[in-house]
């Protein structure tokens, strides 16, 4: 594995947001982290959290350069965001590896825009529930971890690109913890790169999104926020809610409750929920709502 040409493949992704974007205060409003070069006219392939609501992009090259970008497209369900840089990048594209031919124990490498790397391997590939409304079937987690995590690329011992940082978690095992990353798998851009491209998200229709923050403790779903003036907030739900019912149906853990809320319909669907309050229990109605129409459109710089 060639790490210096490796390296030549990923870019620093630094970006602004605008101070009253729905995720400034959660993301921020300077984001920075990496991203990967897949085509050679600068298409950059990076996680989605860096360029949501980003009014201005900017990629620094391995040698140097400094060359600006415009948020083309970001896919809510798997997380990828594509960047187009506006001017010559002059990088070499990665190739996309096979992430359904990797296996548990494969040495890998992680890569991000300042240079930086960490050998390590890969130590599970399973489904992982996020408390912001996603889900992935079968994510890749990693260790050791990298310190700059958030669209470094992970490539494998042949330097293919198998997917894209997204969070550095912990891990407990025999009574040892480590910190380990979750990387989302190249394998989900390919049916999807496409409509990226053209239309700058997927062409289905939108999942419905609550705008609750939600964690899972022992079995049990329990609202940990709402977000302000979203659809879960304007139902009523609170912070300390345990959801024990979606459309009559128990809720089986963090997972199965966004199974759940997904299969209701499309965005704007009404789904009902049964909620434990204090020892009461409650049922409440949420108008559910695409989560892109909260979100500022990116602007050409």
């Amino acid at each position: 594995m060639d790490k210096a040409a490796i390296l030549k493949s990923i870019v620093a992704v630094r970006t602004s947001i605008p101070d009253d974007a729905f995720t400034a205060r959660s993301l921020g409003t300077t984001r920075e982290g990496s991203g990967v070069v897949i085509r050679g006219d600068g298409l950059v392939l990076t996680i989605g959290y860096l360029i949501t609501e980003a009014e201005e992009v900017w990629l620094t090259t391995s040698d140097g350069r400094i060359v600006p970008g415009h948020a083309l497209a970001y896919d809510q369900e798997s997380g990828f965001g594509l960047i187009q840089a506006l001017g010559p990048l002059d990088c070499p594209a990665l190739v996309f590896g096979d992430t359904s031919k990797a296996a548990i124990g494969d040495p890998v490498l992680f890569a991000d825009g300042l240079g930086q790397t960490t050998e390590a391997r890969i130590v599970a590939k399973q489904e992982f529930a996020g408390y912001w409304e996603y889900l992935l079937d079968e994510a890749l987690f990693t260790a050791p971890a990298h310190p700059l995590w958030g669209g470094a690329a992970l490539v494998d011992r042949d330097g293919k690109l198998l997917g894209i940082g997204s969070l550095k978690l912990e891990m407990s095992r025999n009574g040892n913890r480590s910190d380990i990353n979750m990387v989302v798998p190249i394998n989900l851009l390919r049916p999807i790169l496409d409509d990226l491209l053209t239309r700058g998200k997927v062409d289905k229709p939108a999942r419905p999104w609550l705008g609750a923050i939600t964690a899972e403790s022992n079995g049990d779903v329990v609202v940990v926020s709402v977000a302000p003036n979203g659809p879960a907030a304007r139902a009523g739900l609170k912070g300390g809610d345990v959801i024990s019912e979606v459309r009559n149906e128990e809720v089986g853990g963090l997972a199965d409750f966004y199974r759940q809320v997904w299969k209701s319909g499309p965005a704007g669907a009404e789904i009902p929920f049964r909620v434990l309050r204090e020892g009461r229990e409650t049922w409440l109605r949420v108008k559910s709502a695409d989560r892109d129409s909260f979100l500022k459109r990116p602007q050409l710089q």
